[in-house]
């Protein structure tokens, strides 16, 4: 009888109002004549973690351990070590952890603890813990080393990754597909093309079946790079791998196709994410997007109308998504209307949205007003995510593209300098869109090329032909 909603535990659990104890239901699940089974708490620990109600899964262990309704095992204190340690720390997780029956105390709660010190980035403790498990004979999860590769994943700290790599050789751990999949987005975020294909082919070399989500980083650092031909080698690599109905890779998949401006494609990925339960406002914002980003602006229009529909217009994202797509296409007063209405929703603009509205007035014609816009956007702080992600980045080279063709190299320059922040520059076509600022401005400048090259970018034929030009103007 547990398909039946109100007969399932994990239903009675996730409806318990806030504050009262989860004790009532497993009372009246006991007095309604139910065993409690631990397939039943498993389930409604799992659900609990996805929904990130830690607290809730906290007591319900809690409840377990002191209640016995069957013998406590491994994976029971693994759980109660896990949320104790989300809630109170990692000492707390440790006091646990020396109280936990010797029998139990073995590879995975092990693996656990090291697992929950890294969550706290608590690196050194970790560290004494694996070495404890080395001397105890116990494996250490791949897992273990994956959060060990995110937690040095800044520029500042990659240098150790080599190491920690080594360490997991060392300790005859193999690399999961995980793990080359982080590595792989690491270079992704760089925008470090070379770097990415090479993990790749160290990923074949070890002979790890690489899963959709790999072919997913990889054709869209292909898409950001403008190299479409072999984007969509990886995105029908993508379809292959698709295990069901998986809306991440519907989202990737939708990003995708408007990148390679396949209409028909879009649409058949948007009808099947529209089957699953629960469209996410995300999955409708992407799909807004890819279909301006094709210049299907009526369908655009239509998907908002069922967003704002279905979801609510509650967050700042959803009404930027819309804007973007009547900048791009130059839509200024109808990107202005929707700004308007965004303040009296109660949702505030953001660094981006003024990003977007510049484009908008420089492709309307607007010249004056989008510096205006641009200075406007400066008194908002951006996070270094929003500042290298794709949308800003794109959006900032289009406005570079558009002081380029007016010869404006000051303006070009002063955003060309955010695009280098994020590395974005590492791409060909954006250093050309910056040396044609200088072409129109019939400048001449001896260290461009040298710039670019020491600025890890590879010149192709366009930059010397425009180089060319910018030799004729040596006086």
């Amino acid at each position: 009888g547990a398909e039946e909603p109100n007969k399932s535990l994990c239903w009675r659990l996730e409806r318990l109002p806030k504050g009262e104890p989860v004790g009532s239901v497993f009372q009246s699940w006991m007095g309604d004549g139910f065993p409690i089974q631990r397939g039943d708490i498993f389930h409604t620990i799992n659900r609990f973690r996805k929904l990130q109600c830690n607290k809730r899964a906290l007591e319900v262990m809690e409840w377990v351990i002191r209640e016995r309704p069957y013998r406590p095992k491994e994976l029971d204190y693994s759980y109660l070590l896990e949320f104790t340690t989300k809630l109170h720390g990692v000492s707390q997780g440790e006091n646990l952890f020396s109280r936990v029956p010797d029998e139990f105390q073995n590879e995975l709660l092990y693996n656990n603890l090291v697992i929950a010190c890294l969550d706290k980035s608590m690196i050194r403790l970790s560290l004494a813990y694996m070495k404890k498990m080395r001397e105890l004979s116990y494996p250490i999860s791949h897992l273990i080393f994956n959060r060990l590769i995110i937690l040095h994943s800044s520029p500042s700290r990659r240098k150790t990754i080599k190491r920690i790599l080594r360490q997991m050789r060392a300790d005859r751990v193999d690399p999961h597909v995980s793990t080359y999949n982080i590595l792989m987005k690491i270079e992704a975020n760089e925008h470090n093309i070379e770097g990415l294909v090479r993990v790749f082919g160290e990923m074949k070399r070890a002979k790890v079946e690489p899963n959709e989500i790999s072919f997913c980083i990889l054709a869209t650092a292909h898409a950001v790079a403008r190299l479409y031909t072999v984007c969509q080698v990886y995105v029908e690599a993508v379809e292959k791998s698709a295990t069901g109905n998986n809306w991440s890779t519907f989202d990737v998949l939708v990003i995708l196709y408007g990148y390679l401006g396949n209409e028909k494609e879009i649409e058949r990925t948007w009808g099947a994410l529209k089957e699953l339960p629960n469209v996410r406002s995300k999955s409708f914002i992407l799909a807004i997007e890819a279909f301006g980003r094709i210049g299907r602006l009526s369908r655009s229009e239509q998907i908002w109308l069922e967003m704002k529909a279905e979801k609510g217009l509650k967050s700042t994202e959803q009404f930027n998504s819309m804007i973007s797509v009547y900048c791009r296409l130059g839509f200024i007063t109808k990107a202005t209307k929707l700004y308007k209405e965004m303040e009296q929703n109660g949702c505030k603009p953001n660094a981006i949205t003024y990003r977007h509205l510049a484009l908008g007035c420089l492709k309307a014609g607007l010249g004056k007003e989008a510096l205006k816009t641009l200075e406007l956007g400066k008194d908002f702080s951006a996070s270094a995510r929003i500042r290298k992600s794709t949308p800003w980045l794109e959006t900032t080279l289009s406005i570079v593209e558009f002081f380029a063709e007016k010869g404006d190299v000051e303006n070009a320059e002063k955003l060309f300098a955010e695009l280098k922040t994020a590395n974005y520059t590492r791409h060909t076509f954006v250093y050309n869109a910056l040396i044609k600022a200088y072409v129109k401005a019939k400048i001449y400048d001896p260290n461009l090329l040298k710039r670019m090259i020491l600025g890890g970018s590879r010149p192709d034929s366009e930059t010397y032909s425009l180089l060319k030009i910018i030799e004729q103007f040596q006086t």
